[in-house]
C-alpha cells in the first residue's frame, strides 16, 4: 500500500529551527523523502493549498463549535461557510508569513503514518512524541480563538490519499518527485514482502 504524502513544514517551525528534527521523526519512522524544497507561498498557492468547500467548512465549523462549548462558551455563528471563510482567511495569511519546507514523503500507508507522528490538529490534546505534542503542546483551539487566529501547528499533513493527490500537484511539478531510489527501508520491506 504504498502512498505518496504531502508534509509542510511551516513557517513558525521554520523560525523556530526545528526543522531538522522534524523531518528526522519522518525519516526514523521508514518514509522515504521524494521531493523536498524551501518555498515562501504567494497568495494563489495559500489559497488553493486550504481550498474553500462546503465540506472543509463544515469540519472547521464542528471543531470551532465544539471548542466553543468545551470553554462554556455561546456559538453564535450558525453559518459553517461564513466561519470556513475566516478560517481560510487566518490559514492563508499564516502560510504566507515566511518560507516553508514543502516535502513529499513515500512509504506503506503514508497519509496515516505521517498523520499519526504529526498529532492532533490542537497541539495541546497530542501525545507526546508527536511532532505537536513534543514542540506546539501548549497551542490550543481557546487560544487562537482569543486571538482572533488560526491554530499555530509547526505541520500540514494531507488528511486523505485524495487531498495527498492535490496537494502535492499544487506544490511540486512531476520532475521535481523522486521515487526511484531506494532506502535502508526498502530492503528491510522486500524481506518482509518478497513478493515485490
Amino acid at each position: 500500500m504504498t502512498e505518496k504524502t504531502l508534509v509542510l513544514i511551516k513557517p513558525d517551525a521554520v523560525k523556530k529551527s526545528i526543522c531538522g528534527k522534524i523531518l528526522s521523526k519522518f525519516e526514523d519512522a521508514g518514509l522515504k523523502i521524494v521531493g523536498i524544497k524551501m518555498v515562501w507561498a504567494d497568495e494563489n498557492l495559500a489559497r488553493n493549498h486550504y481550498y474553500l468547500d462546503e465540506t472543509w467548512a463544515r469540519s472547521v465549523y464542528e471543531k470551532k463549535k465544539k471548542s466553543c462549548e468545551e470553554q462554556g462558551k455561546d456559538f453564535p455563528c450558525k453559518d459553517p461557510l461564513e466561519v470556513g471563510k475566516q478560517i481560510q482567511s487566518w490559514n492563508v495569511e499564516y502560510l504566507m508569513e515566511g518560507p516553508v519546507i514543502a516535502m513529499v514523503l513515500e512509504g506503506n500507508y503514508a497519509v496515516e503514518i505521517v498523520r499519526k507522528l504529526v498529532g492532533s490538529t490542537e497541539p495541546k490534546s497530542s501525545a507526546p512524541g508527536t511532532i505537536r505534542g513534543d514542540f506546539a503542546s501548549t497551542e490550543s483551539y481557546g487560544l487562537a480563538d482569543y486571538e482572533k487566529r488560526v491554530l499555530r501547528t509547526l505541520v500540514h499533513a494531507s488528511d486523505s490519499p485524495e487531498n495527498a493527490k492535490r496537494e502535492i500537484a499544487l506544490w511540486f511539478n512531476i520532475d521535481e518527485l523522486h521515487s526511484n531510489y531506494k532506502t535502508i527501508h526498502d530492503f528491510l520491506l522486500r524481506e518482509y514482502h518478497p513478493e515485490d
